[in-house]
Formats: C-alpha cells, structure tokens, sequence
C-alpha cells in the first residue's frame, strides 16, 4: 500500500486515504483507491506516515509505500515529492498531488484529501516490446467510458513508463476494467488482450 502525506512549514498536515499498489517486475502497474485491508492496518498506515512526515519536518508532498507482511507495516520506500502512487489524485480526489505539493511549499492552507468517487483505478501504460506509441491510439483509449489518459510526452521503449489512465465510479470491478481496457488499447493491442 501507499500513502501520501503532505505537510507545510506551519506544522499543517493532510494525509490522502491508503491506495493498494499492484507491483509486477519491479515496476507500479496498478492503483486501487481506498486500498482494501483492515481498517486497524489502513489507520495505521496512515497514523504512522502522519508522523514520519512530521519527524523528519517534511516541507511538500511525501509518498510513502509500504510492504504488508504477515499482518505488520514494513516501510518500502520515502519518496519526498509527488509520485506516480499518487497520480490518481489529479482525478480522483479533492486536491492533486501535484496542488497540494504546490500549496505546502508555498505556504497556503493544504486542500482537502477526500476521494471524489467510491472506487477509482489507475493504471501506468509502460511501453510495449512493438515500440508503438500510446500517443498514436489516444482515440482508442479515450472511447472508454470515463477514461482519463495521461502521456507524458516520453519517447516510446519497451517497459518506459509513458503515461496513465485513471477511471473513477460506485463498482470497484468496472473502474478496474475500464482503466485496463484504455490502457491495452493505448498500446495498440485489442481490448481483452493483457499487457
């Protein structure tokens, strides 16, 4: 799981819900928001990620992943700026990442965290072994119902992280559907197949 935290010089701090991280080769293919696991785990994950940001006097946005092994929290990594564990935020919640970074940094009163739909996904489109370029099958991605596509203008290689595609809504198992569906066309591949 992952929790963002961000905090201003002031001492004010506004923790975003857990998110569930699918990893697969090392890389973050996956984000499932609100993560599900134990609310006991879930409230820790973000009591302790609170207090990590303000013992170390974190000043910005702070990602911080977490194994969860046999029921206890294992930190992953401190990622002190916006991340990609994050990137679902810029549709799904309140207040971006990328908002709120700007907001601690500067001083100004930290927008809210809440989520703006019951169940979002995103998933990162990594560039496929054919070399194709997501940018060349926007349209394709885009006729998904409530999909959001990201690029981010990278040159195509295989397993390059070149963007994201976020869908929100009320059932868990469509929104994931919709994002891996938008996500497989991107990459010029026919909906249904895998990545």
């Amino acid at each position: 799981i992952a929790v963002l935290v961000a905090r201003s010089a002031d001492g004010s701090v506004a923790v975003y819900p857990p998110v569930e991280t699918v990893q697969r080769n090392g890389i973050c293919n996956e984000l499932r928001v609100p993560a599900i696991g134990s609310v006991s785990m879930l409230d820790e994950a973000a009591r302790l990620s609170r207090e990590i940001a303000e013992q170390i006097g974190m000043v910005g946005i702070m990602a911080i992943e977490w194994f969860v092994a046999d029921g206890r929290l294992l930190v992953n990594e401190l990622a002190p700026r916006p991340h990609n564990s994050g990137h679902w935020t810029i549709d799904g919640a309140e207040t971006s990442q990328f908002e709120q970074h700007l907001r601690a940094v500067f001083g100004l009163p930290l927008g809210p965290t809440a989520l703006i739909a019951d169940q979002i996904c995103t998933v990162n489109i990594l560039g496929p072994e054919s070399g194709v370029n997501p940018r060349d099958h926007l349209a394709r991605g885009l006729v998904v119902p409530g999909a959001h596509v990201h690029l981010y203008g990278k040159s195509p290689r295989p397993g390059r992280k070149l963007g994201h595609v976020t869908v929100v809504g009320s059932d868990r198992d469509l929104v994931y559907e919709r994002a891996w569906e938008s996500a497989v066309l991107l990459t010029g591949r026919e909906a249904g197949e895998q990545l």
